[in-house]
């Protein structure tokens, strides 16, 4: 690769999150802490200081703890038996397992309301209480848990625990002796994406327990929108990167500190057919516990956008083509319409940069191609309400994008970019370094080399990668909520702003475009499943 061209390919991605990551984040900040180009602490003070704020890092620290230990009880049962068995459509049900994570938070949200609200199904009344908000966040991040735990319990080989049943430990000391340790790398990575997770929790702790039950990021939300107070806003901004970079550096040193070298077994080998009626019924149970964990909060979702009482069964759907159904402007059908095309956008923006941000990581070796790999990643680190705030405030230079539509897929592919870049790396770095040379012995030039060698063997991660980089954009409302204009809202601004409307006919047009939405994102994320499973394999 010539230096022109690896120049311009470090260049696009570096200028993309210089722009619209770097400067907004930075911006807020000043603005917030320095607004006359004089330091200001106060807000910092105030954020070490008020017992109000102080119950905020509070409730958002002991939420996430509770919510990660939560999910991986939940979890563990389903990553054993996927690991340890084969049995009829175990295939398709790990891919169902991974829809309720790719889902929007307002659908989630929405899909939680129908069972645990006011009118929900079970004739309880969850909304607005914690029992609620832990709940969603089990349901949402089960699926982690059970893709990297599950991933590594696959490969172990089961006869270390068999020996030490044969010297004597019950099947509980066998796993908490031997396996538990071997698992324990997986299963702190797991953890600690959860943890971050749910510790950035917004659209599922706004919609579901109200502004009484605010993490941080709720907080910034409110600070902003509610109290216009910026300063203790970027204060709030602050301590959640801190939080954050503090929770990812602790992460990185105890893995390296817990990583061993493990002989691994192909899964195939691991994994046998349940034998005895005991395993049997295990097998079942598990199987009938992911239905009912992963889909039923789903399929009353879409029971409940069916059910209108004395009106015909789509009388909520018909009703999304009223102009007054989802926002004060536009109809719910408009909504739809704008995600699409926001998603589409977004979608060809994150693979263009990010495919170009792969090549520079898979060709490029050493400590600069590593710390470029993690500066792509900082964006997924971030509150997603402080990068759509810091974008209203900053981009008004070189070209004023504060009042464009265009500022929605710029800040959605923004998100996606990381989601890009760890699809593509691992396949180019698998294509043979003979074949390129073989072509340029034959005179072919860098660029048709790539074209024709690397290209055909990246295509089939391209539309993995798509797909994500789509489905995400679909579900984003973090920063949307931000930067959405009242005329272009998005399917999950203006399913929260229905959610936030009283009257049986909002609420079940909000179930409606819920349901809509995770039609639409299911069907990518299967479709995207099959891709990798059939060409671009496990990376």
């Amino acid at each position: 690769m010539s230096k022109l061209a690896r120049a311009a390919l470090i260049g696009l991605p570096l200028g993309f999150l210089a722009l619209f990551y770097v400067y907004p984040v930075a911006s807020i900040i000043i603005e917030g802490l320095a607004p006359d180009g004089v330091p200001d602490f106060s807000p910092l003070r105030e954020v070490a200081t008020s017992g109000s704020i102080r119950g905020v890092l509070w409730f958002t620290l002991w939420q996430a703890i509770a919510s990660t230990v939560l999910t991986i009880l939940a979890a563990m049962p389903v990553a054993y038996t996927f690991a340890r068995f084969h049995f009829p459509g175990k295939r398709l049900l790990s891919a169902l397992l991974t829809v309720p994570f790719v889902m929007p938070t307002v659908v989630v949200a929405a899909a939680f309301l129908a069972i645990f609200g006011s009118s929900g199904y079970l004739g309880i009344d969850l909304s607005r209480s914690i029992w609620i908000i832990l709940a969603a966040h089990v349901f949402y991040n089960v699926a982690i848990v059970v893709r990297t735990v599950g991933g590594l319990w696959a490969h172990l080989d089961p006869r270390l625990e068999e020996a030490a049943r044969t010297l004597g430990a019950t099947r509980w000391e066998a796993f908490r002796t031997v396996t538990l340790p071997l698992l324990s790398p997986a299963l702190l990575a797991a953890a600690s994406i959860v943890f971050l997770f749910t510790f950035t929790s917004f659209g599922v702790v706004l919609i579901l327990g109200g502004l009484q039950y605010a993490t941080l990021e709720v907080e910034i939300y409110r600070q902003t929108i509610v109290f216009n107070d910026l300063p203790l806003a970027a204060g709030l901004a602050l301590a959640q990167l801190g939080a954050v970079s503090s929770i990812l550096w602790a992460y990185g040193r105890s893995q390296r500190r817990r990583s061993v070298e493990l002989s691994l077994l192909p899964s195939d080998s691991v994994a046998r057919p349940p034998r005895t009626p005991r395993q049997r019924w295990a097998v079942g149970a598990v199987v009938a516990y992911v239905w009912v964990i992963a889909l039923a909060p789903l399929a009353l979702l879409v029971a409940r956008s069916f059910d209108t009482g004395s009106a015909g069964p789509l009388a909520f759907y018909e009703a999304l083509a009223d102009t007054g159904g989802s926002t004060a402007s536009v109809s719910a059908l408009e909504a739809i319409g704008n995600s699409l095309w926001i998603a589409a956008v977004a979608t060809a923006i994150a693979t263009v940069v990010g495919l170009s941000a792969a090549a520079v990581v898979a060709y490029t070796k050493g400590t600069a191609a590593r710390g470029f790999d993690l500066l792509l990643m900082l964006p997924l680190g971030t509150s997603a309400v402080t990068i759509g705030f810091g974008m209203l405030i900053a981009l008004d230079w070189p070209v004023d994008l504060r009042a464009s539509v265009l500022l929605i897929p710029l800040a959605h592919a923004l998100v996606a970019i990381p989601f890009v870049v760890r699809v593509s790396v691992p396949v180019m770095r698998s294509v043979r370094p003979r074949l390129r040379e073989a072509a340029a012995t034959l005179g072919a030039p860098p660029g048709r080399v790539w074209r024709e060698i690397d290209l055909p063997i990246v295509a089939r991660a391209l539309a993995v990668s798509a797909g994500f980089a789509f489905a995400i954009s679909l579900g984003e409302f973090g920063a949307t909520s931000f930067i959405a204009r009242p005329d272009t809202p998005t399917l999950p601004v203006a399913i929260f702003r229905l959610l936030g409307r009283p009257g049986a006919l909002n609420l079940g047009q909000a179930m409606a475009m819920s349901t809509i939405l995770m039609v639409v994102t299911a069907t990518v994320i299967l479709t995207v499943d099959r891709l990798r499973v059939r060409d671009v394999g496990d990376f």
